[in-house]
């Protein structure tokens, strides 16, 4: 009898040894970028170096969002990119990165999840969040994104805001450049400075949900310019009035693109969550 206790108890230890669930993490591309970008710097290398399987992309079109498959779905630990329309307005790519969300729940069901958002990537995963409807967040990681708005945003529309027929020169003079800039206009609203009406004032005004927050920031420190496409004040999520104290600071010397020493930070970072 106490042979049999023992060894139920054993069992029981054993199971409860092992791990309870597997962690995702999902990647949200920045402003002109795609799923790509977290291959070509390197990154995704570098959490497959430490155990992350790729499990698939999703692709974000006219007819909804689709998987594309990859292997490592049934993995421990594994991670999605999301292919979005990097130019739309914030809240069309939000509308499409909880599809994505709610996909992924459905397969992972009870699984953790973290966002790692680029650029304006983590406005639009930290406007998702702020919706709600997404469950099993246990984190957001930002990487250089606009928190407080960026000055460039507000140069791009000045420099797009010429009537026609005068639009013309700098149609020409700068080609495609200038036709991105100004299809482009709807998303620079969205990432100017917070004022009354804006995006990123309603936004910054919300309850947010009680998860892990960490702001990468690029700069000397956090009072720097950064990265001349946003202000070190600006990626850091502590300067937004309802999440004060609450995100982790890393702060480091780099561009604004994405790079293998943020791969590097992601690994430690969600490692332990």
């Amino acid at each position: 009898m106490k042979k049999a206790l023992i060894a139920v108890l054993l069992l029981t230890l054993a199971t409860l040894s092992l791990p309870a669930r597997a962690d995702v993490v999902v990647l949200i591309h920045g402003y002109l970028g795609g799923a790509r970008n977290w291959d070509e710097s390197g990154i995704t290398g570098i959490l497959q170096q430490h155990g992350w399987q790729r499990a698939g992309v999703y692709l974000a079109g006219p007819a909804g969002v689709q998987l594309f498959p990859a292997a490592g779905r049934t993995a421990q630990r594994k991670y999605y990119m999301a292919d979005l329309p990097s130019s739309a307005p914030v809240l069309v790519q939000v509308y499409q990165l909880q599809q994505m969300l709610h996909a992924i729940g459905t397969e992972h069901p009870g699984e953790p999840i973290a966002l790692v958002g680029h650029s304006a990537g983590g406005i639009v995963a930290r406007t998702a969040l702020v919706r709600g409807d997404i469950d099993n967040v246990k984190a957001l990681i930002t990487i250089a994104s606009p928190h407080l708005g960026t000055v460039r945003a507000e140069q791009a529309l000045d420099a797009t805001d010429i009537p026609w027929p005068l639009s013309i020169i700098p149609d020409i003079l700068a080609g495609e450049t200038y036709d991105i800039a100004r299809h482009s206009r709807s998303l620079y609203v969205d990432l100017v400075r917070p004022r009354p009406g804006s995006l990123l004032y309603w936004l910054n005004t919300q309850p947010h949900p009680d998860i892990g927050y960490f702001s990468i920031v690029r700069g000397e420190d956090a009072e720097g310019w950064g990265d001349m496409v946003v202000p070190s004040y600006s990626q850091d999520m502590n300067n937004v009035p309802v999440l004060r104290g609450r995100s982790s600071l890393i702060t480091i010397k780099a561009n604004h693109g994405l790079g293998p020493r943020d791969g590097s930070i992601l690994v430690n970072l969600i490692a332990d969550l």
